[in-house]
């Protein structure tokens, strides 16, 4: 399936996985593994948080949405999106038409136990973190949705069983999409 399966884009909240589960994910497929907040490091020299302190949420925005835009032209990639990402118009449109988009739908509680204790998250150094993940579920959810090609609940499962559940989904969706074009053409 590795060759003919489009590049695969992982979106949802922070601590959904999207990391471990494309690192999995792209291990198994063998293809490059790339997570764009580390991406944007890369490029800059400089953290996540540093770029949101001194930039703002909208300077480091606009890093990601170059970002995206660079990544999404690769093909046979699995990328890890930031949070935030779809966001964007142009970035959920970048992803949607550039690859096959993989929402990691997971609960406040999974996000709020996955991420309590690490500094790194910007937007998390707030008295109320559960309040704001809440807050950020709640407007992204359905952006996460309008883009996503395949949906996949986290926190219930070992991330490599996960990743064999989405194995087997986005060799479905492989199937559909290739027996659609077949009927276009006939």
């Amino acid at each position: 399936m590795g060759q003919e399966l489009p590049s695969v884009f992982l979106v949802g909240p922070m601590g959904a996985g999207k990391t471990t589960i494309g690192k999995l994910l792209a291990k198994q497929l063998g293809r490059t593994f790339v997570d764009s907040d580390w991406y944007i490091e890369s490029q800059t020299g400089a953290d996540i948080a540093w770029i949101f302190a001194k930039e703002g949420e909208a300077g480091f925005r606009e890093r990601e949405t170059r970002a995206i835009d660079e990544l999404t032209q690769n093909s046979q990639i699995v990328l890890a999106t930031g949070g935030g990402a779809v966001m964007c118009a142009e970035n959920r449109e970048f992803l949607k038409q550039r690859g096959i988009v993989v929402y990691l739908n997971a609960p406040v509680e999974v996000q709020l136990a996955r991420t309590s204790k690490d500094k790194s998250r910007p937007l998390l150094q707030q008295p109320n973190p559960r309040k704001i993940l809440q807050d950020l579920y709640s407007a992204r959810d359905p952006l996460y949705r309008q883009v996503a090609h395949i949906i996949m609940p986290t926190g219930h499962t070992y991330p490599r069983h996960m990743v064999n559940q989405l194995m087997q989904q986005l060799e479905s969706f492989v199937d559909c999409t290739t027996d659609a074009s077949a009927h276009q053409e006939d």
